[in-house]
């Protein structure tokens, strides 16, 4: 009985891992919708109302999205693509427009060129 509590616990944990991680492959195949505001790599369509959001911190998309579909975070076009999303979609979609390059930077690095 302990074996398979800690069976299953171990395969939980992984499940709960490769969830939080996201798949950049898999992100950009749900990027569909994001690319009408954000652009296909996630750095703007030309329009400053819309934000950068390639090369941002995963786990700052993450939080963002979570307050989009909760909404701590008010915006009725976001709450509406949020609201949507299962946590798999918000760790896929966090992972592919963290591993896109863009303008942004950490203020204590170097800018990327």
């Amino acid at each position: 009985m302990k074996l398979r509590f800690i069976f299953a616990l171990t395969l939980g944990l992984v499940a709960f891992t490769a969830q939080a991680n996201g798949s950049a492959d898999a992100g950009k195949q749900k990027s569909q919708t994001c690319q009408a505001c954000h652009g296909a790599d996630g750095n703007g369509v030309g329009i400053t109302m819309y934000p950068v959001i390639a090369g941002q911190h995963a786990d700052y998309l993450r939080k963002a999205l979570h307050d989009y579909k909760s909404g701590v975070r008010s915006n009725p076009i976001m709450a509406g693509f949020a609201g949507a999303l299962s946590e798999q979609d918000i760790a896929d979609l966090a992972a592919y427009f963290a591993s896109q390059q863009g303008p942004l930077t950490e203020l204590n690095a170097n800018p990327v060129k």
